[in-house]
């Protein structure tokens, strides 16, 4: 199985800045591929705003682009989102997620998710 441990998130001003961290630990951690970041508000579905892959490669929903940055380190199974220019549509709760398969291929299973951490932004 595999934890994912986040932390950082809470309250801040429309402009401001806030970074999301996230570790994996557990037996078959190795296994991961995709890691990433999904967010859910009120009464909305769960929606993907950032993946990074084992190599790099990253993938943002269009109303982040600009403004968050996702990063990874492979070696201590760690993720990061470094979250800019914070707007109020940006509150919610944000989720870290550990994924087999790569985000967009057929094979792709966003498949353990952290406790989730709530962001709320401030007009």
């Amino acid at each position: 199985q595999v934890q994912l441990m986040e932390s950082g998130g809470g309250l801040v001003q429309a402009g401001g800045s806030l970074r999301l961290s996230c570790a994996a630990s557990g037996s078959i951690v190795f296994r991961i591929n995709d890691m990433g970041w999904y967010r859910q508000a009120p009464g909305k579905q769960r929606e993907v705003v950032a993946t990074i892959g084992s190599g790099g490669n990253t993938n943002y929903a269009d109303s982040v682009k600009g403004r968050f940055t996702i990063s990874r380190d492979n070696a201590k199974n760690t993720v990061l989102l470094q979250m800019n220019s914070l707007k109020p549509e940006d509150t919610a709760v944000y989720y870290c997620n550990a994924a087999r398969g790569v985000y967009g291929s057929s094979s792709y299973r966003p498949t353990y998710w952290g406790q989730g951490t709530q962001v709320t932004v401030s007009a």
